[in-house]
């Protein structure tokens, strides 16, 4: 990439009833570097999340939003924010959660490393475990999570199912988006999977995740015990199919 281009870079940040964070993080984000854009993905919340966003942006024309129809899952709201990007022109696109537990001080650290690497990640293992206020059960279960899935599929990741991530264009443009069907902790996994199958370079940078400050967490059941099937499904997949 030309260096002395202005890059695009858009967080994307799926929503469903987070209208006590929403008016907080976008201002925080957009206060990082004028380059960066926000793009919420909004699953039709009945506490009036996007109505707020909507007034959000009749004061800065870098807030975006698309609203869908019903709740549809974080891996769609991610493609439909991708495929966003892509056909806007952005360089960089940035996975995020509303809730403050990726702090958006750190964006322009993982935007600087994806000048050098394809796919930047903001981990919570990569450097001890930087997790603050989780019960004990929960930081186990991802844990652990996290050592099956690299187990299981050799990828030499230690975040896998981290949500705060920069990709290079490229990377999105190179995933099929319309492939894929994951949702939740399992999203992650394929499309790390995915981008490192296709030799991409892969950074991981410590965070510290804090639990969220306001609403309710949308972790299920159903979410770990797709993620623990999708581990599997890709592993098979690698072994007997060149097409990742």
């Amino acid at each position: 990439m030309d260096t002395n281009k202005k890059c695009k870079a858009l967080v994307v940040i799926p929503t469903y009833n987070e209208i006590e964070n929403i008016p907080k993080i976008i201002p925080e984000i957009l206060s990082q570097d004028e380059a960066i854009e926000v793009l919420i993905v909004d699953d039709n919340s009945p506490d009036g999340t996007a109505n707020l966003v909507k007034d959000m942006q009749k004061e800065d024309s870098r807030i975006h939003l698309i609203e869908r129809p019903a709740k549809l899952g974080l891996g769609t709201a991610y493609v439909a924010g991708f495929k966003y990007a892509l056909k806007n022109g952005y360089d960089y696109v940035f996975e995020m959660d509303a809730d403050f537990s990726h702090d958006p001080k750190a964006l322009p650290i993982l935007l600087e490393k994806a000048r050098e690497y394809d796919l930047v990640i903001g981990s919570r293992y990569v450097s001890g475990v930087n997790v603050v206020n989780w019960p004990m059960g929960r930081l186990l279960l991802s844990y652990f999570a996290n050592l099956y899935t690299r187990l299981v599929t050799g990828m030499p990741i230690r975040d896998a199912t981290a949500g705060f991530k920069c990709y290079k264009r490229r990377v999105i443009e190179s995933l099929e988006l319309d492939s894929i069907r994951s949702n939740g902790y399992s999203f992650q996994i394929e499309t790390n999977f995915k981008a490192w199958k296709k030799g991409f370079r892969i950074c991981e940078v410590p965070i510290v995740f804090v639990d969220r400050r306001a609403g309710i967490s949308k972790m299920s059941k159903k979410i770990v015990y797709e993620a623990a099937w999708m581990v599997w499904k890709l592993k098979l997949k690698s072994l007997f199919s060149k097409k990742v």
